[in-house]
Protein backbone atom coordinates (compact mmCIF):
# COMPACT_ATOMS: atom_id res chain seq x y z
CA UNK A 1 0.00 0.00 0.00
CA UNK A 2 1.45 3.43 -0.91
CA UNK A 3 2.07 5.90 1.95
CA UNK A 4 -0.95 7.99 2.87
CA UNK A 5 -0.48 11.60 1.93
CA UNK A 6 -0.99 14.77 3.92
CA UNK A 7 -4.51 16.05 3.17
CA UNK A 8 -5.55 19.68 3.55
CA UNK A 9 -9.31 19.61 4.20
CA UNK A 10 -11.05 22.87 3.26
CA UNK A 11 -14.21 23.63 5.26
CA UNK A 12 -16.60 26.55 5.27
CA UNK A 13 -16.41 26.80 9.07
CA UNK A 14 -15.03 24.69 11.90
CA UNK A 15 -16.17 23.53 14.36
CA UNK A 16 -19.93 23.68 13.77
CA UNK A 17 -22.58 22.02 15.93
CA UNK A 18 -24.83 21.51 12.90
CA UNK A 19 -22.14 19.58 11.01
CA UNK A 20 -21.38 16.65 13.26
CA UNK A 21 -21.43 14.37 10.21
CA UNK A 22 -18.33 16.19 8.92
CA UNK A 23 -16.55 16.02 12.27
CA UNK A 24 -17.39 12.33 12.52
CA UNK A 25 -15.91 11.71 9.07
CA UNK A 26 -12.74 13.64 9.93
CA UNK A 27 -12.28 11.61 13.09
CA UNK A 28 -12.92 8.40 11.16
CA UNK A 29 -10.25 9.28 8.59
CA UNK A 30 -7.77 10.09 11.35
CA UNK A 31 -8.46 6.74 13.01
CA UNK A 32 -7.94 5.08 9.63
CA UNK A 33 -4.44 6.57 9.53
CA UNK A 34 -4.89 9.68 7.40
CA UNK A 35 -2.88 12.81 8.22
CA UNK A 36 -5.18 15.84 8.10
CA UNK A 37 -4.88 19.59 8.44
CA UNK A 38 -8.17 21.50 8.55
CA UNK A 39 -8.45 24.75 6.57
CA UNK A 40 -11.45 26.78 7.70
CA UNK A 41 -12.83 29.69 5.69
CA UNK A 42 -14.66 31.06 8.73
CA UNK A 43 -14.07 31.17 12.46
CA UNK A 44 -16.49 29.33 14.74
CA UNK A 45 -19.65 31.06 15.95
CA UNK A 46 -21.13 28.25 18.09
CA UNK A 47 -20.47 28.60 21.81
CA UNK A 48 -20.56 24.84 22.41
CA UNK A 49 -18.58 21.92 20.98
CA UNK A 50 -19.49 18.29 20.51
CA UNK A 51 -17.25 15.64 22.13
CA UNK A 52 -16.18 14.49 18.66
CA UNK A 53 -14.51 17.86 18.04
CA UNK A 54 -12.26 17.33 21.04
CA UNK A 55 -11.18 13.92 19.75
CA UNK A 56 -9.98 15.24 16.39
CA UNK A 57 -6.22 15.85 16.51
CA UNK A 58 -5.84 17.75 13.23
CA UNK A 59 -4.49 21.29 13.38
CA UNK A 60 -6.93 24.01 12.30
CA UNK A 61 -5.80 26.92 10.12
CA UNK A 62 -8.18 29.84 9.58
CA UNK A 63 -8.12 31.73 6.29
CA UNK A 64 -9.10 35.43 6.21
CA UNK A 65 -12.88 35.35 6.58
CA UNK A 66 -13.16 38.74 4.87
CA UNK A 67 -10.25 39.96 2.75
CA UNK A 68 -10.37 43.53 4.06
CA UNK A 69 -9.86 42.27 7.63
CA UNK A 70 -6.39 40.88 6.85
CA UNK A 71 -5.12 42.93 3.87
CA UNK A 72 -1.42 42.25 4.50
CA UNK A 73 -1.98 38.50 4.53
CA UNK A 74 -3.98 38.72 1.30
CA UNK A 75 -1.39 40.99 -0.38
CA UNK A 76 1.40 38.57 0.50
CA UNK A 77 -0.67 35.77 -1.03
CA UNK A 78 -1.14 37.74 -4.24
CA UNK A 79 2.55 38.67 -4.53
CA UNK A 80 3.60 35.07 -3.89
CA UNK A 81 1.08 33.88 -6.45
CA UNK A 82 2.82 35.72 -9.30
CA UNK A 83 5.80 33.37 -9.03
CA UNK A 84 3.79 30.16 -9.07
CA UNK A 85 3.58 28.28 -12.39
CA UNK A 86 -0.21 27.99 -12.15
CA UNK A 87 -0.90 31.71 -11.71
CA UNK A 88 -1.73 32.32 -15.38
CA UNK A 89 -4.10 29.36 -15.50
CA UNK A 90 -5.75 30.51 -12.26
CA UNK A 91 -6.36 34.02 -13.55
CA UNK A 92 -7.75 32.61 -16.79
CA UNK A 93 -10.21 30.48 -14.80
CA UNK A 94 -11.11 33.35 -12.46
CA UNK A 95 -11.77 35.77 -15.33
CA UNK A 96 -13.97 33.14 -17.01
CA UNK A 97 -15.92 32.59 -13.78
CA UNK A 98 -16.33 36.25 -12.88
CA UNK A 99 -18.86 37.28 -15.58
CA UNK A 100 -21.12 34.40 -14.48
CA UNK A 101 -20.77 35.30 -10.80
CA UNK A 102 -19.98 38.98 -10.32
CA UNK A 103 -19.86 39.10 -6.54
CA UNK A 104 -17.64 39.89 -3.59
CA UNK A 105 -17.72 36.19 -2.82
CA UNK A 106 -15.96 35.36 -6.05
CA UNK A 107 -13.09 37.73 -5.16
CA UNK A 108 -13.06 36.35 -1.61
CA UNK A 109 -12.62 32.80 -2.91
CA UNK A 110 -9.68 33.93 -5.05
CA UNK A 111 -8.08 35.79 -2.13
CA UNK A 112 -8.50 32.85 0.23
CA UNK A 113 -6.98 30.50 -2.34
CA UNK A 114 -3.97 32.81 -2.78
CA UNK A 115 -3.44 32.91 1.01
CA UNK A 116 -3.75 29.13 1.26
CA UNK A 117 -1.27 28.60 -1.59
CA UNK A 118 1.30 30.93 -0.04
CA UNK A 119 1.05 29.59 3.50
CA UNK A 120 0.54 25.96 2.43
CA UNK A 121 0.28 24.36 5.88
CA UNK A 122 2.11 21.18 6.86
CA UNK A 123 3.40 20.43 3.36
CA UNK A 124 0.02 19.33 2.08
CA UNK A 125 0.02 16.82 -0.78
CA UNK A 126 -3.72 16.62 -1.46
CA UNK A 127 -6.71 18.95 -1.19
CA UNK A 128 -10.19 17.85 -0.15
CA UNK A 129 -13.21 20.16 0.06
CA UNK A 130 -16.28 19.64 2.21
CA UNK A 131 -19.15 21.18 0.21
CA UNK A 132 -19.00 21.72 -3.53
CA UNK A 133 -19.96 25.41 -3.46
CA UNK A 134 -17.62 27.99 -1.84
CA UNK A 135 -15.14 25.58 -0.16
CA UNK A 136 -14.70 23.73 -3.45
CA UNK A 137 -14.15 27.04 -5.27
CA UNK A 138 -11.31 27.93 -2.91
CA UNK A 139 -9.97 24.39 -3.19
CA UNK A 140 -10.11 24.29 -6.98
CA UNK A 141 -8.39 27.67 -7.29
CA UNK A 142 -5.65 26.54 -4.90
CA UNK A 143 -5.32 23.31 -6.87
CA UNK A 144 -4.84 25.19 -10.14
CA UNK A 145 -2.26 27.50 -8.58
CA UNK A 146 -0.22 24.77 -6.87
CA UNK A 147 -0.83 21.84 -9.24
CA UNK A 148 -2.12 19.79 -6.28
CA UNK A 149 -4.87 17.22 -6.94
CA UNK A 150 -8.20 17.73 -5.22
CA UNK A 151 -11.36 15.84 -4.33
CA UNK A 152 -14.69 16.84 -2.82
CA UNK A 153 -17.52 15.76 -0.52
CA UNK A 154 -20.82 17.32 -1.64
CA UNK A 155 -23.86 17.32 0.61
CA UNK A 156 -27.18 19.12 0.04
CA UNK A 157 -27.47 22.91 -0.02
CA UNK A 158 -24.17 23.15 -1.86
CA UNK A 159 -25.47 20.95 -4.69
CA UNK A 160 -28.94 22.41 -5.05
CA UNK A 161 -28.03 26.09 -4.81
CA UNK A 162 -25.05 25.88 -7.19
CA UNK A 163 -25.59 26.54 -10.91
CA UNK A 164 -25.05 23.59 -13.20
CA UNK A 165 -22.15 25.28 -14.99
CA UNK A 166 -20.29 25.57 -11.67
CA UNK A 167 -20.96 21.97 -10.65
CA UNK A 168 -20.02 20.63 -14.08
CA UNK A 169 -16.79 22.58 -14.12
CA UNK A 170 -15.73 21.32 -10.70
CA UNK A 171 -16.68 17.74 -11.52
CA UNK A 172 -14.44 18.07 -14.56
CA UNK A 173 -11.36 19.00 -12.55
CA UNK A 174 -11.78 17.12 -9.23
CA UNK A 175 -10.35 13.61 -9.17
CA UNK A 176 -13.71 12.50 -7.70
CA UNK A 177 -16.63 13.71 -5.62
CA UNK A 178 -18.81 11.84 -3.15
CA UNK A 179 -22.30 12.79 -2.07
CA UNK A 180 -24.66 11.45 0.57
CA UNK A 181 -28.03 10.97 -1.17
CA UNK A 182 -29.13 9.24 -4.34
CA UNK A 183 -30.95 12.36 -5.56
CA UNK A 184 -27.76 14.42 -5.25
CA UNK A 185 -25.76 11.63 -6.85
CA UNK A 186 -28.08 11.40 -9.86
CA UNK A 187 -28.08 15.18 -10.32
CA UNK A 188 -24.29 15.45 -10.25
CA UNK A 189 -23.83 12.36 -12.39
CA UNK A 190 -25.93 13.96 -15.12
CA UNK A 191 -23.57 16.97 -15.23
CA UNK A 192 -20.39 15.09 -16.11
CA UNK A 193 -19.36 12.62 -18.76
CA UNK A 194 -16.69 11.13 -16.51
CA UNK A 195 -17.89 7.70 -15.49
CA UNK A 196 -16.16 7.57 -12.09
CA UNK A 197 -16.35 11.24 -11.16
CA UNK A 198 -19.23 10.88 -8.67
CA UNK A 199 -19.81 8.30 -5.93
CA UNK A 200 -22.71 7.74 -3.53
CA UNK A 201 -21.56 7.49 0.09
CA UNK A 202 -24.00 7.74 3.01
CA UNK A 203 -22.56 9.52 6.04
CA UNK A 204 -23.64 6.86 8.47
CA UNK A 205 -23.45 7.14 12.23
CA UNK A 206 -20.85 6.34 14.84
CA UNK A 207 -22.86 3.57 16.49
CA UNK A 208 -20.44 3.41 19.40
CA UNK A 209 -21.39 7.00 20.24
CA UNK A 210 -25.09 6.28 19.63
CA UNK A 211 -25.34 2.93 21.37
CA UNK A 212 -28.48 0.81 21.60
CA UNK A 213 -31.11 2.29 23.92
CA UNK A 214 -32.42 -0.56 26.05
CA UNK A 215 -34.74 1.59 28.16
CA UNK A 216 -38.52 1.46 28.10
CA UNK A 217 -40.47 3.82 25.87
CA UNK A 218 -43.51 5.43 27.45
CA UNK A 219 -47.12 4.42 26.84
CA UNK A 220 -48.22 8.05 26.62
CA UNK A 221 -51.08 8.44 24.16
CA UNK A 222 -52.03 12.06 24.65
CA UNK A 223 -54.95 11.35 26.95
CA UNK A 224 -53.39 12.60 30.21
CA UNK A 225 -53.03 16.39 30.65
CA UNK A 226 -50.54 15.75 33.46
CA UNK A 227 -48.32 13.57 31.22
CA UNK A 228 -48.55 14.86 27.64
CA UNK A 229 -46.95 13.10 24.67
CA UNK A 230 -43.41 14.36 24.16
CA UNK A 231 -42.57 15.46 20.59
CA UNK A 232 -38.95 16.31 19.77
CA UNK A 233 -37.43 18.15 16.83
CA UNK A 234 -33.76 18.94 16.28
CA UNK A 235 -32.66 21.26 13.51
CA UNK A 236 -31.71 24.81 12.64
CA UNK A 237 -34.55 27.26 12.32
CA UNK A 238 -34.18 27.81 8.58
CA UNK A 239 -36.64 27.59 5.70
CA UNK A 240 -35.70 24.11 4.45
CA UNK A 241 -36.49 22.52 7.83
CA UNK A 242 -40.19 23.41 7.44
CA UNK A 243 -40.82 24.45 11.02
CA UNK A 244 -43.70 26.73 10.02
CA UNK A 245 -45.35 23.67 8.44
CA UNK A 246 -44.76 21.64 11.60
CA UNK A 247 -46.28 24.39 13.77
CA UNK A 248 -49.35 24.59 11.55
CA UNK A 249 -49.70 20.81 11.73
CA UNK A 250 -49.50 20.89 15.51
CA UNK A 251 -52.24 23.54 15.54
CA UNK A 252 -54.49 21.10 13.65
CA UNK A 253 -54.25 18.35 16.28
CA UNK A 254 -57.56 17.61 18.05
CA UNK A 255 -57.99 19.59 21.23
CA UNK A 256 -58.30 16.51 23.42
CA UNK A 257 -54.76 15.37 22.55
CA UNK A 258 -52.24 16.50 25.15
CA UNK A 259 -48.73 17.10 23.86
CA UNK A 260 -45.60 19.14 24.35
CA UNK A 261 -42.63 19.73 22.07
CA UNK A 262 -38.95 20.55 22.61
CA UNK A 263 -37.04 22.19 19.78
CA UNK A 264 -33.24 21.97 19.81
CA UNK A 265 -31.22 24.19 17.51
CA UNK A 266 -30.36 27.77 16.64
CA UNK A 267 -31.12 29.56 13.40
CA UNK A 268 -32.13 32.93 12.04
CA UNK A 269 -35.85 32.16 11.94
CA UNK A 270 -36.26 31.35 15.65
CA UNK A 271 -37.91 34.66 16.57
CA UNK A 272 -40.31 34.38 13.63
CA UNK A 273 -41.23 30.82 14.60
CA UNK A 274 -41.82 31.77 18.23
CA UNK A 275 -44.15 34.53 17.03
CA UNK A 276 -46.02 32.09 14.77
CA UNK A 277 -46.34 29.59 17.64
CA UNK A 278 -47.90 32.32 19.79
CA UNK A 279 -50.30 33.31 17.00
CA UNK A 280 -51.38 29.67 16.65
CA UNK A 281 -51.93 29.30 20.39
CA UNK A 282 -49.05 26.84 20.81
CA UNK A 283 -46.60 28.87 22.88
CA UNK A 284 -47.37 27.05 26.13
CA UNK A 285 -46.77 23.66 24.49
CA UNK A 286 -43.30 24.36 23.05
CA UNK A 287 -39.89 24.80 24.69
CA UNK A 288 -37.20 26.38 22.51
CA UNK A 289 -33.91 25.06 23.89
CA UNK A 290 -31.40 26.49 21.43
CA UNK A 291 -28.23 24.61 20.50
CA UNK A 292 -27.24 21.78 22.84
CA UNK A 293 -24.22 19.50 23.11
CA UNK A 294 -24.49 16.03 21.60
CA UNK A 295 -24.88 14.25 24.94
CA UNK A 296 -27.87 16.45 25.77
CA UNK A 297 -29.42 15.77 22.37
CA UNK A 298 -28.96 12.02 22.90
CA UNK A 299 -30.74 12.30 26.26
CA UNK A 300 -33.70 13.97 24.52
CA UNK A 301 -33.87 11.23 21.88
CA UNK A 302 -34.18 8.68 24.66
CA UNK A 303 -36.90 10.53 26.58
CA UNK A 304 -39.08 11.62 23.65
CA UNK A 305 -42.08 9.75 22.27
CA UNK A 306 -41.66 10.78 18.65
CA UNK A 307 -39.42 12.90 16.43
CA UNK A 308 -40.74 15.30 13.79
CA UNK A 309 -38.96 17.17 10.98
CA UNK A 310 -40.99 18.69 8.12
CA UNK A 311 -38.23 18.93 5.48
CA UNK A 312 -39.02 20.95 2.36
CA UNK A 313 -37.38 22.45 -0.72
CA UNK A 314 -36.72 26.13 -0.03
CA UNK A 315 -37.50 28.89 -2.49
CA UNK A 316 -33.85 29.08 -3.59
CA UNK A 317 -33.68 25.31 -4.16
CA UNK A 318 -31.93 24.57 -0.87
CA UNK A 319 -32.92 21.31 0.78
CA UNK A 320 -31.60 18.73 3.20
CA UNK A 321 -29.77 15.68 1.96
CA UNK A 322 -30.45 13.02 4.54
CA UNK A 323 -30.68 14.90 7.85
CA UNK A 324 -28.28 13.33 10.30
CA UNK A 325 -30.75 13.93 13.14
CA UNK A 326 -33.17 11.45 11.55
CA UNK A 327 -30.45 8.79 11.56
CA UNK A 328 -29.53 9.65 15.14
CA UNK A 329 -33.12 9.55 16.39
CA UNK A 330 -33.78 6.28 14.55
CA UNK A 331 -30.73 4.72 16.17
CA UNK A 332 -32.42 5.27 19.54
CA UNK A 333 -35.64 3.46 18.60
CA UNK A 334 -37.42 6.81 18.35
CA UNK A 335 -40.08 6.82 15.64
CA UNK A 336 -39.53 9.61 13.10
CA UNK A 337 -42.11 11.61 11.14
CA UNK A 338 -40.78 13.46 8.11
CA UNK A 339 -41.43 14.22 4.43
CA UNK A 340 -40.51 12.53 1.17
CA UNK A 341 -37.89 15.15 0.27
CA UNK A 342 -34.41 14.40 -1.04
CA UNK A 343 -32.72 11.54 0.88
CA UNK A 344 -35.34 11.07 3.62
CA UNK A 345 -37.04 8.11 1.82
CA UNK A 346 -33.61 6.45 1.59
CA UNK A 347 -33.82 6.01 5.36
CA UNK A 348 -37.53 6.03 6.20
CA UNK A 349 -40.26 3.95 4.54
CA UNK A 350 -43.78 5.04 5.44
CA UNK A 351 -45.49 2.54 7.73
CA UNK A 352 -42.42 0.29 7.85
CA UNK A 353 -39.87 2.14 9.94
CA UNK A 354 -41.29 5.65 10.16
CA UNK A 355 -44.08 7.91 8.95
CA UNK A 356 -43.48 9.90 5.76
CA UNK A 357 -45.83 12.49 4.28
CA UNK A 358 -45.65 14.97 1.38
CA UNK A 359 -43.88 18.28 2.09
CA UNK A 360 -45.85 21.52 2.54
CA UNK A 361 -48.89 19.58 3.81
CA UNK A 362 -49.77 20.47 7.43
CA UNK A 363 -52.97 18.39 7.31
CA UNK A 364 -51.13 15.20 6.29
CA UNK A 365 -48.46 15.83 8.89
CA UNK A 366 -51.11 16.46 11.57
CA UNK A 367 -52.78 13.15 10.69
CA UNK A 368 -49.45 11.31 11.04
CA UNK A 369 -48.71 13.07 14.33
CA UNK A 370 -52.12 12.14 15.72
CA UNK A 371 -51.71 8.51 14.68
CA UNK A 372 -48.28 8.28 16.31
CA UNK A 373 -49.36 10.02 19.51
CA UNK A 374 -52.45 7.83 19.99
CA UNK A 375 -50.65 4.52 19.25
CA UNK A 376 -47.69 3.68 21.53
CA UNK A 377 -47.56 0.15 20.06
CA UNK A 378 -47.17 1.61 16.55
CA UNK A 379 -44.38 3.89 17.79
CA UNK A 380 -42.59 0.92 19.31
CA UNK A 381 -42.88 -1.20 16.15
CA UNK A 382 -41.70 1.55 13.83
CA UNK A 383 -38.94 2.64 16.20
CA UNK A 384 -37.55 -0.89 16.47
CA UNK A 385 -37.55 -1.22 12.68
CA UNK A 386 -35.86 2.16 12.31
CA UNK A 387 -33.04 1.19 14.63
CA UNK A 388 -32.54 -2.08 12.77
CA UNK A 389 -32.21 -0.23 9.46
CA UNK A 390 -29.69 2.23 10.86
CA UNK A 391 -27.54 -0.46 12.46
CA UNK A 392 -27.63 -2.60 9.33
CA UNK A 393 -27.07 0.11 6.70
CA UNK A 394 -25.84 3.37 8.25
CA UNK A 395 -22.71 2.43 10.18
CA UNK A 396 -20.21 5.19 9.41
CA UNK A 397 -17.33 2.71 9.25
CA UNK A 398 -18.68 1.72 5.82
CA UNK A 399 -18.38 5.27 4.50
CA UNK A 400 -14.87 5.63 5.98
CA UNK A 401 -13.80 2.42 4.24
CA UNK A 402 -15.25 3.71 0.97
CA UNK A 403 -13.50 7.09 1.27
CA UNK A 404 -10.23 5.42 2.21
CA UNK A 405 -10.47 3.22 -0.85
CA UNK A 406 -11.14 6.18 -3.13
CA UNK A 407 -8.13 8.10 -1.81
CA UNK A 408 -5.84 5.09 -2.01
CA UNK A 409 -6.93 4.24 -5.55
CA UNK A 410 -5.94 7.75 -6.69
CA UNK A 411 -2.62 7.59 -4.91
CA UNK A 412 -1.81 4.25 -6.46
CA UNK A 413 -2.38 5.81 -9.89
CA UNK A 414 0.01 8.63 -9.04
CA UNK A 415 2.74 6.40 -7.56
Amino acid sequence: MPPRRKILVVLKGYPRLSETFIAQELLGLEKAGFDLTLISMRRPTDKKRHPVHDEIKARVVYLPEYLHEEPIRVLKGLLAGFSKPGFGALMKRFLADLPRDISRNRFRRLGQALVLAREWPDNGEWLHAHFIHTPASVTEYASILTDTPWTCSAHAKDIWTSPDWDLGQKLGSARWAVTCTRSGYEHMKALTGRQNAVHLSYHGLDLARFGHFAGERSNRNGSDPADPAFILSVGRAVEKKGYDVLLRALALLPGEINWRMDHIGGGEELSKLKKLAAELGLADHITWKGALAQDDVLDHYRRADLFALACRIAANGDRDGLPNVLVEASSQRLVCLSTNVSGVPELLSDGENGLVVPPEDPAALAKALEMAIRNPDLRERLGDAAEERVRDHFDYHSSIRQLSGLFEAEWQKAS
